[in-house]
């Protein structure tokens, strides 16, 4: 029975050896490669001596990787039936496959394994950034994060990729946490221009810029406007620029403005100033007024020039010369022109009962009269011993005729007429007028603005 059975078994080598395989993998070339680990049955009778064949499977050659193997026949067999073989990969390399493979009888191993690299996915795109890796998407490759000039990284500013094929830390972002740029224009100064105590002052809007994408949203103004008018003092204009991110940054500049001045006038003895502007600065003028009962000598106007002095000298307020000597009427009246008013009284003869009145009213009332710049003229008596006078200064006969005739004052009766300034008969009376119903009219309708400023400024002395 036993020489029988040899030959049987001699075919059977003779085919397997014969057959082709490839070394390393468990497969024969006919067969398909795929990942599958087989499972294998047990050989069909009759059993064969497994012993007479040291090298049953293929030897083991991973790529990348190690098999560590342990036969039941010793350590120096590594390919025999029953070998178990421990499967694993560099550093870098995750193993693809069943980590223990086993050689069986169908002289296959019972799996296939590789070794893949690792490899982390690639990194998204930072907006605003960027990122530089060592090696790659390969495991232990380092990126490091960088932004563009204007932004800052806030997070990971590196990622390393790990074993388990995943990126160490979260992704980082660029955010614009830098202020833009700002400047404002230069402090300047400016003289306050003639005759006001302001300047008009004008300047280019500041610079602004953003050093992240150069976007400005909106620049904020506190203070006037240019080409506004600047008061006297030192004044600080604001400016706040804010970018798309809600950063902002500041600047100021000074505008000063300095009035020049002249040495604040006097009023003169007997008189007052009238100045406009500020009474002293560049431009001002002002205009020398004489109280009442007296008259200008010397110039009227004086003006503040850029040199800080004044135009002209100080004019003086002397007593006003009455002069009666005259051809006529209307050259009586132009001595009043602009400076008194005249109440002209015309009484039949001194012993008229309403001229009596009239003249001891007045008498009592010098201090109002003379405050409100009027000046009594009297015409008295029937001709030739009619009497004109003004104060202590006597009117001629002609004069006094004219003056009837030109003013209309009758003789027969008390009658007294009222001219203003200009020389305008203003108000008549054919009875006397009390001195507050004359200084209630005067106040009310003939007294100009200056006048009633100067009388509100100094109120009424004659109280």
């Amino acid at each position: 029975m036993a020489q029988e059975a040899a030959p049987i078994l001699l075919v059977v080598l003779t085919r397997l050896v014969s057959s082709t395989w490839h070394e390393g993998s468990g497969y024969y070339a006919a067969e398909s490669h795929t990942n599958e680990v087989y499972a294998e049955e047990a050989p069909p009778e009759p059993a064969l001596d497994y012993r007479r064949v040291p090298q049953w499977c293929a030897t083991l050659n991973i790529h990348r990787g190690e098999a560590t193997c342990y036969s039941p026949r010793g350590g120096s067999y590594r390919s025999s039936l029953g070998t178990r073989c421990e499967l694993s990969c560099a550093r870098g390399y995750r193993l693809v496959g069943p980590s223990a493979v086993q050689c069986l009888p169908s002289r296959h191993w019972s799996g296939m394994a590789y070794c893949r690299q690792i490899r982390c996915h690639v990194l998204p795109a930072v907006l605003r950034g960027s990122y530089v890796c060592s090696a790659g998407v390969q495991m232990d490759s380092r990126c490091d994060y960088t932004c563009l000039p204007g932004y800052q990284l806030e997070g990971d500013r590196s990622r390393i990729c790990m074993e388990d094929g995943r990126w160490s830390g979260s992704e980082p972002i660029c955010v614009d946490m830098e202020p833009p740029k700002i400047r404002c224009p230069d402090s300047r100064e400016r003289i306050a221009e003639p005759g006001k105590l302001t300047a008009t002052v004008y300047w280019d809007p500041p610079r602004v810029k953003d050093s992240a994408d150069g976007i400005i949203k909106r620049v904020m103004l506190r203070g006037p406007e240019p080409g506004s008018e600047f008061p006297e003092g030192e004044h600080v204009i604001r400016y706040t620029a804010h970018d798309q991110a809600y950063n902002r940054a500041s600047c100021k500049f000074s505008i000063r403005v300095q009035v020049r001045r002249c040495p604040v006038l006097k009023p003169p003895q007997n008189g007052y100033l009238s100045c406009t502007s500020d009474g002293n600065n560049y431009g001002a003028t002002c205009e020398y007024l004489c109280e009442g009962g007296y008259e200008r000598q010397g110039t009227s106007l004086r003006v503040c020039q850029s040199t800080q002095q004044w135009t002209g000298s100080q004019p003086l307020c002397v007593p006003m010369q009455i002069n009666t000597d005259v051809n006529s009427a209307a050259s009586l009246l132009d001595q009043f022109h602009e400076k008194r008013r005249l109440l002209v009284i015309s009484a039949p003869d001194p012993s008229n009962r309403y001229y009596k009145m009239q003249i001891s009213m007045l008498q009592q009332a010098a201090c109002g009269l003379d405050l409100r710049h009027v000046t009594t003229v009297e015409l008295v008596g029937q001709p030739p011993h009619e009497v004109g006078r003004i104060r202590e200064h006597q009117l001629s006969l002609g004069i006094i005729e004219e003056l009837r005739q030109f003013l209309h004052l009758t003789r027969s009766h008390f009658n007294a007429v009222l001219l203003d300034k200009a020389g305008a008969d203003r108000e008549r009376y054919i009875s006397p007028i009390s001195p507050d119903e004359l200084f209630v009219f005067i106040d009310t309708y003939l007294l100009s603005e200056r006048e009633a400023a100067r009388r509100a400024q100094s109120g009424d002395p004659c109280e």
